[in-house]
């Protein structure tokens, strides 16, 4: 079984697949979204990717994290009756670690059913078998439920999303910038800034 993987990342195709070239051998890595802005890579562009090897009858899939805590959150999704590495990816792609056992550990189930095809009894299982099995490490921020946005705020989170941050946290963010009066006839690269010095706090 592959645990790690480390090489250059050369192609990031769409639901999160990544090729990753070790020595010349091109992995193909399944991934949460915005993982690959979120690894750091050496001088020579090497990441490296705790990789999960999930074997089915008809097939052999990689799946990549950035961290051993967010692999270790993966196998215990997929352990849960029902929840699938694509049910389970998914999650992981909306939220942290942190803010999944955050909102497991409050019981928050109404904000769990925000995660893209999470469903009430869904949410509510994930409550039930979750609790007590990920730990809140760090200052995470809680989860909270996606705020809607339109035109130039649309634009900023998809840039936000792009270099790597979760779709929750950089709407978040931009709602708040939205909330001033200066924020209709700002550039997009100032909220950009702005933006990310709010998510570097």
């Amino acid at each position: 079984m592959i645990g790690r993987l480390s090489g250059r990342i050369v192609e990031d195709g769409e639901g999160g697949v990544l090729v990753v070239d070790v020595n010349g051998v091109g992995y193909e890595v399944i991934a949460p979204l915005g993982t690959r802005g979120r690894l750091t890579p050496d001088p020579l562009g090497t990441v490296t990717l705790f990789i999960h090897t999930h074997v089915r009858e008809e097939a052999l899939q990689l799946f990549g994290f950035g961290s051993t805590d967010e692999r270790e959150a993966f196998r215990v999704l997929i352990g849960i009756s029902n929840v699938g590495p694509k049910m389970a990816i998914g999650v992981l792609s909306a939220v942290s670690v942190n803010e999944l056992a955050q909102a497991v550990g409050r019981g928050e189930v109404g904000k769990l059913t925000t995660i893209p095809g999470v469903g009430k009894k869904t949410a509510e299982r994930l409550v039930l078998e979750l609790k007590g099995k990920l730990a809140v490490t760090g200052g995470g921020r809680p989860l909270e439920a996606p705020i809607p946005v339109g035109g130039k705020a649309e634009t900023v989170v998809s840039a936000l999303t792009r270099m790597g941050f979760r779709p929750n946290e950089a709407e978040r963010v931009v709602a708040t910038l939205a909330q001033g009066p200066a924020f209709a006839d700002a550039p997009l690269g100032d909220l950009v800034r702005d933006a990310l010095g709010m998510l570097s706090r």
